[in-house]
């Protein structure tokens, strides 16, 4: 899913980050307003994860949500 894809579909995947990634607020999905290296930042700080580790999950979040 390229950048542009993410941002436009931002309103719609919301519900989908959240439900995948629970740990994430309300508050944490308005400051990534559909930046996807903003949501990888959040999955660091909420779960611990390594930068390759996160972007693994999100790469991999969205070819189920594609």
């Amino acid at each position: 899913m390229n950048k542009d894809i993410f941002q436009g579909n931002w309103k719609q995947l919301k519900g989908k980050v959240k439900q995948q990634w629970g740990k994430l607020t309300d508050d944490d999905l308005d400051v990534i307003d559909g930046k996807r290296t903003e949501l990888a930042g959040k999955l660091q700080e909420r779960y611990g994860y390594g930068k390759d580790e996160a972007e693994k999950h999100l790469d991999s979040w969205e070819r189920q949500n594609h």
